[in-house]
């Protein structure tokens, strides 16, 4: 992987930049006849009008500059253009790319660039985003309209057209979550169109429009519902965002017959029923009824999105913003899943959550949505990102002493890769907000603005969190001119903030959403000075375990951690199917830093180390059994400037007397956990996204459900996965089961054999867990095999399963 350099603006060059291309945003206009929200109080800037200048997201911003012009166009045209019966370039990606999610990057891809030139003008992108646009407008031409990477997806869509719909929580008519892919290409055709000014991506926006409209005609509601079955990413969201380009009300109410009634009407009712939901499909159907609301005037489903977005935020998140473990929302009252599992918060999520966050404020100028966004953007996106070769990080684990691993450009197509591309271009896009009359400084970002509207440029100079000073600067006046500044007053500073203009000290009383103002004739050169007094404080993990992650304001403090002397740890993916999970192994208690007795007197026990990056030192309440691995458990510092290592989010806090108890605990399930693992040859658990897809799902007349927290899957009819023994050591087949399915009656079979016939209860059901495994000894003949196809078929007039989890265990 190359590595790229660090990256500074200038401030001039900006300035100019920043005006020049601002008056350059494209004019979307908004017919009269679509009912929209009357003008927020505050709207965002362009993002052609907000650079960044210095900083870690500056750089950030650059380094995936980089990482987009690395990436192969050709690469990402090939699924679009086979799909049109044209022969492309080049070969199209692997990993993602070419095992059924064919082309979704593709669309990102058109999103990201957008971005990336509006925040930079960066002429590269623009030509880049050009060309991508002519090739797949060339795609579009030969397939009438219909423009997609999905594999065979002509014959599909045919199918659907007709009224045959066969949907599973991951699969539409036997493809890998096409509605899913096709919503990325709806969405960066609209991206290019509104961020990047480019009026061909608009006409090719409608044509695809057209063409759905045309697929879905024919279908009853209930019909559309039934496909909605299946993830669909945020298609409510862009079908209410053509209604607005276009004018035509047909958008309108596709995107309402697009609205996932089984999701939204529970949380209209005020409801959470979100516990075993796969989290990142959910949060896009928020936001497109979010935004369908704003058209129709629907108060229930604006009620039901700022419901949604308390409950994600305020129960099921955790320190850095994210939420879920192995892509699903756990129950929001036990987060022992976050703790212990590897595969912790999804940034796809975090992405989504921003995007509703966003949305959120600017119809509100509820700080409670911003203060979650700042929170996000510093802890989990910034640090999802690696500062030298730009990968992109999937899963980031809470446990204790565990690890992440970033994509390889060229090799990793996966879901996180796809938004993370976005990510790293969006960081301006509520530094400042405004009306005709105001400037609302909302984060603080090194950055500078062109406001139009006064032909003003002001610029925002900090290095927060390393420093504390901020200084807003007019760089650029024409004319000496009365206006209000509005600096937000955050809930993390230890005390208000005492504003200085031009060096004197000034009185300025907060607002109801805690913003101090300050009005007055402002002139060229003038400044506005204050100091961030950040507060330095425990989050305890939600459920209330003893498990406590440290922040100073915003900005969570972790630890890095070493879990064995001389460990070798590999950080970037390859181009495996599931190459984004760190599948390392789990950190030893031993080797954890724990918070000794209250949380308070470790805070107050920290000392700021002295240097230009902000970190802190412990040295008191703090216990480490084994004393040889810990030089560096005890600096804290931001965590997004953790990489290529395991760090400590969460510190387990434990009273001094029950120290030993709780380390001999940790290690016995910890041995547990080790043994299992070590003769576990492949394993699956039903219901869940990737690990189905990895293992060739397939099946007939099939269901997917949640349980007591627990996944499952079971069928009428059949369903199977295909588990890898490449070694040659399997010899028995585990498989859980729930206590309370009685009376079902189904075969195990194995590669077309015979294994089982079983009936449900099974003798093991007498234990006194609600869930219990049975064994099954494999055949000589099945256990020489390196593929093992597992099918689960149902007795006539039974049910097989529900199966709560499938494991090929070794000798």
């Amino acid at each position: 992987m190359r590595h790229f350099k660090k990256w500074a603006f200038s401030l001039a060059a900006l300035s100019i930049l920043a005006i020049t291309l601002g008056c350059q945003q494209a004019e979307n206009p908004t017919t009269p006849s679509i009912n929209v929200a009357q003008p927020q109080s505050m709207q965002a800037f362009a993002y052609t009008n907000v650079r960044l200048t210095t900083g870690p997201f500056a750089h950030a911003q650059q380094v995936n500059v980089q990482y987009l012009l690395t990436l192969e166009p050709d690469k990402l045209l090939a699924p679009y253009l086979r799909e049109a019966g044209m022969q492309g370039k080049s070969e199209s990606y692997g990993n993602w790319e070419n095992t059924g999610l064919d082309g979704h990057i593709g669309g990102h891809y058109l999103t990201a660039l957008s971005l990336a030139y509006a925040t930079t003008g960066d002429e590269a992108l623009a030509q880049r985003l050009d060309y991508m646009l002519a090739q797949l407008h060339i795609a579009q031409k030969k397939n009438n309209g219909y423009l997609s990477g999905i594999p065979d997806g002509l014959a599909m869509w045919q199918e659907i057209a007709k009224g045959e719909v066969r949907a599973d929580l991951f699969s539409l008519n036997d493809r890998w979550v096409p509605l899913y892919n096709i919503d990325k290409t709806f969405h960066g055709l609209r991206d290019a169109y509104e961020i990047a000014g480019k009026e061909q991506a608009k006409s090719m926006l409608l044509a695809l429009g057209e063409w759905m409209l045309d697929i879905t005609k024919n279908l009853t509601d209930e019909q559309v519902q039934s496909m909605l079955y299946s993830e669909h990413g945020g298609l409510n969201d862009v079908f209410a965002d053509m209604a607005r380009i276009s004018g035509d009300q047909r958008y309108v109410r596709l995107a309402e017959r697009f609205t996932h009634n089984r999701i939204i009407e529970p949380l209209a009712q005020q409801k959470d029923e979100l516990t075993g939901l796969h989290a990142n499909t959910q949060i896009p159907k928020i936001i497109g009824a979010l935004k369908v609301a704003e058209q129709t005037d629907d108060k229930a489903w604006q009620q039901a999105a700022e419901y949604f977005w308390q409950t994600v935020t305020q129960k099921r998140s955790v320190s850095i913003g994210g939420n879920s473990v192995r892509e699903h929302f756990h129950s929001s009252d036990d987060f022992t899943p976050m703790i212990e599992d590897i595969e912790g918060p999804e940034t796809c999520n975090t992405y989504n959550m921003m995007k509703l966050s966003k949305l959120l404020f600017l119809q509100t100028a509820d700080t409670r949505y911003l203060e979650y966004y700042e929170r996000a953007t510093y802890n989990h996106i910034l640090s999802s990102q690696h500062p030298e070769h730009g990968g992109l990080v999937y899963f980031t684990s809470m446990r204790p002493g565990h690890y992440r691993m970033y994509s390889s450009v060229h090799d990793s197509m996966w879901c996180c890769v796809g938004s993370g591309i976005e990510n790293h271009s969006k960081y301006g896009e509520l530094v400042f907000t405004h009306t005709n009359s105001e400037l609302a400084v909302n984060l603080f970002i090194p950055s500078v603005v062109a406001w139009e509207q006064r032909k003003a440029v002001i610029e925002q100079a900090t290095e927060f969190p390393d420093d504390t000073s901020v200084t807003l600067r007019i760089k650029r006046l024409e004319n000496a001119q009365s206006f209000t500044v509005k600096v937000r007053q955050p809930t993390w500073l230890n005390a208000p903030l005492t504003l200085q203009v031009n060096g004197s000290p000034i009185n300025a009383e907060a607002d109801e959403n805690g913003y101090l103002s300050v009005n007055r004739v402002w002139q060229q050169g003038d400044e506005l000075s204050f100091t961030l007094d950040a507060k330095l404080y425990t989050e305890q993990l939600p459920d209330g375990q003893n498990y406590y992650s440290l922040l100073y304001g915003p900005v969570v403090l972790a630890t890095p951690v070493t879990a064995f002397k001389n460990e070798q740890l590999d950080f970037i993916a390859d181009d495996s199917r599931m190459g984004h999970i760190a599948a390392g192994p789990t950190c030893p208690p031993e080797a954890l830093p724990m918070m000794l007795d209250e949380p308070a007197d470790f805070i107050a026990a920290l000392v700021k180390e002295q240097s230009d990056s902000l970190a802190f030192i412990a040295t008191d309440n703090l216990a480490i059994v084994d004393k040889t691995l810990a030089a560096k458990h005890t600096r804290l510092i931001p965590f997004f400037r953790i990489h290529d290592a395991r760090y400590q989010v969460y510190w387990p806090q434990i009273d001094s007397a029950n120290l030993a108890d709780f380390v001999r605990s940790a290690n016995e399930q910890a041995k547990h956990e080790a043994q299992l693992a070590a003769i576990t040859v492949d394993a699956v658990n039903p219901g869940e996204q990737q690990p189905e897809v990895e293992h060739n799902f397939a099946g007939e007349n099939t269901r997917a459900g949640v349980n007591n927290g627990q996944h499952w899957r079971d069928a009428h009819g059949w369903f199977s996965y295909q588990l890898r023994n490449e070694a040659l050591t399997a010899n028995t087949l585990r498989i859980r089961y729930f206590k309370g399915d009685v009376d079902r009656h189904f075969a195990i079979l194995v590669n077309g054999d015979l294994l089982v016939k079983e009936s449900l209860p099974h003798a093991n059901a007498a234990s006194s867990s609600e869930f219990y495994t049975v064994d099954y000894p494999l055949t000589q003949v099945m256990a020489s095999s390196k593929e093992l196809t597992v099918r689960f078929a149902a007795k006539s007039q039974s049910i097989a399963g529900g199966i709560y989890g499938v494991r090929l265990l070794a000798k």
